[in-house]
């Protein structure tokens, strides 16, 4: 699982019929600090998460296992809206 926050959204007129009704969304990748990684990852929306929110995104065949995502031909789902995290510094 990754930490993401949304910063677009992908529209396709022509795709996979398996597709159809999907909100695909791309996403930046975040350190844990919250600065952005580099790169970017298009990924299917099954929380109805919005732009700017953090989230929470799985790929592979976890994205796969995402409600609606059945037999879809997808590597990433947004599975998650994050309200807040904490990272300890303090590993005793």
């Amino acid at each position: 699982m990754i930490i993401a926050k949304i910063i677009g959204t992908v529209v396709a007129s022509q795709k996979d019929e398996r597709l159809a009704g999907k909100k695909l969304l791309i996403v930046k990748p975040l350190n844990l600090d919250g600065t952005e990684q580099s790169g970017y990852v298009v990924t299917v929306d099954t929380v109805g998460a919005g732009f700017h929110e953090t989230v929470l995104v799985v790929a592979g065949s976890s994205a796969r296992l995402a409600e609606g995502n059945k037999d879809c031909p997808v590597d990433s789902a947004i599975v998650g809206v994050i309200d807040s995290f904490e990272v300890s510094d303090n590993l005793e």
